[in-house]
């Protein structure tokens, strides 16, 4: 599967900001989240970028781009009708295609030499089929994210067929649909704001917007849990940790993770060394 699109989220209500948020990156230089994903994303040999975003943001969006607006198409949710049915405003950008899905509030960092888009994309090649980046997650998050149960991949301790997917789960639903085995007790498959899908989630999308509304039925993840009914569809736990920076103290999170592995380490330690003094005198 040839994957050179991709697709940034960016036109939540509680998210449209989050993307231009300034951040130090690992080699030192200040960048917007927005320009921090678009490296990861063209590194992986990504082709073309189309964010969604909400009206009267566009001039805003290019300015955070920078030198990567030029391979970014800016796709208008002109209302805010759901994640879904943000996605699905990118279905004449994708077209017949598969492409790789991330969130704008959402940045990774990989724990290999592999980005963690580079690591999705490369499973999805070899899998020729869709594939969601997944985290073990301890059930007290279930309300924050979709989730997927099923079973390892033999000879991949982090593949996973999947089997069933369900958005925001409660713990009894979790612990009758989603546990995997081999997982800890109390925990299970979360998303990790990273997916690499075929051109037939668009045509599943497009089904749910135009059918009379259903509760939960116009979300991405009813359209997964469609999916897996007539194609292949993985989970990878990627080499890597996922930093929202729209939670509570997510910036500054991510801030962090980027400084203790960017060149700067030994400089960020040592600050913090002394702020810990000073806060304890």
């Amino acid at each position: 599967m040839k994957i050179r699109k991709a697709i940034i989220t960016a036109a939540g209500k509680n998210q449209r900001a989050l993307p231009l948020q300034m951040l130090v990156d690992r080699d030192g230089v200040p960048k917007s989240a927005l320009t921090i994903l678009a490296e990861e994303i063209t590194g992986a040999g990504i082709e073309e970028i189309a964010v969604i975003i909400s009206p009267g943001t566009e001039k805003s969006y290019m300015a955070s781009a920078g030198p990567h607006a030029r391979e970014m198409h800016f796709i208008v949710q002109p209302k805010p009708l759901g994640y879904g049915h943000a996605i699905h405003c990118a279905a004449e950008f994708t077209g017949n295609e598969g492409f790789l899905l991330m969130m704008g509030d959402h940045l990774h960092i990989s724990q290999t030499g592999k980005s963690c888009a580079q690591q999705l994309i490369e499973t999805a090649r070899s899998g020729n089929c869709s594939v969601s980046a997944v985290q073990a997650t301890h059930e007290r998050m279930l309300p924050y994210y979709g989730c997927v149960g099923g079973h390892r991949v033999p000879g991949h301790d982090r593949l996973y067929e999947v089997e069933a997917v369900i958005e925001k789960p409660t713990p009894t639903e979790a612990e009758q649909k989603l546990v995997v085995p081999g997982l800890r007790a109390g925990r299970y498959l979360c998303f990790f704001g990273l997916h690499v899908l075929t051109p037939a989630i668009m045509k599943i999308l497009g089904r749910h917007l135009a059918a009379p509304p259903v509760a939960g039925n116009t979300g991405l993840s009813s359209a997964l849990a469609e999916l897996l009914l007539s194609e292949r569809y993985l989970a990878h736990e990627l080499e890597g940790s996922r930093h929202d920076i729209g939670q509570r103290y997510g910036l500054l999170n991510a801030q962090l993770a980027l400084a203790l592995i960017g060149k700067d380490r030994d400089e960020v330690l040592t600050q913090l060394i002394e702020l810990l003094a000073q806060s304890k005198a």
